[in-house]
């Protein structure tokens, strides 16, 4: 059976566990059902991965604490200097990725790829243009949370190179010279179309 759909199978469960964990507040046989799904989500998502049906079933009860599923968003800064573009090497995969993580809440977007950028790799930038809108299940090896994952193009105002206790190393590439990448966090085809937006700044968003 094809894994990622068994990934995403489990993701749609943990949905309907989560909201139906924040909205039902009266009746206790429900919440053990919804309890019961969270559970059966994690032995799904454990038959396909190396991780252990009890650590993935912490990993769901913290994130059902905050209310309504929606998916989580992920921001990258596209950077680019003489045409090369900026990557940063992870200390934990040693490979490479664009800058980037999590938005915080209270976070702009801009802001937080801003601060992405600034935190892995000591460069100071401004967010210009959404250039990408990628659900993570369509483009990416499977993930434990359903992920949506924003690109901006971002002008280089200053900073210089400095790692971070998430990088090891900091470089600009050029399309045909780029390093081995970290395919969870950025993939040879979108890193490829942040090149095709830089050569024409025309082009609309991409999104899905």
């Amino acid at each position: 059976m094809n894994e990622d759909k068994i990934i995403q199978w489990a993701q749609r469960l943990l949905g309907v566990a989560q909201c139906g964990l924040t909205y039902n507040h009266d009746n206790p046989y429900e919440t053990e059902r919804y309890h019961h799904i969270q559970a059966l989500a994690a032995e799904m998502m454990a038959a396909v991965s190396d991780v252990s049906p009890e650590r993935l079933l912490n990993l769901f009860t913290d994130e059902s604490r905050n209310g309504y599923a929606t998916p989580k968003v992920d921001v990258r800064g596209v950077v680019f200097k003489d045409e090369r573009i900026l990557l940063v090497k992870e200390h934990v995969t040693q490979r490479w990725t664009l800058p980037g993580g999590w938005v915080d809440v209270g976070d702009t977007p801009s802001l937080a790829v801003e601060r992405e950028v600034f935190e892995e790799s000591g460069y100071e930038v401004k967010a210009r243009k959404l250039l990408i809108v990628a659900d993570r299940n369509r483009h990416y090896p499977p993930s434990t949370f359903h992920i949506y994952k924003l690109f901006f193009l971002c002008e280089l105002l200053g900073g210089s190179s400095v790692v971070s206790h998430e990088t090891d190393e900091i470089g600009f590439f050029a399309e045909d010279s780029l390093p081995p990448l970290d395919e969870g966090r950025t993939s040879y085809a979108h890193l490829a179309r942040c090149f095709e937006h830089y050569r024409q700044p025309q082009l609309a968003a991409d999104f899905d």
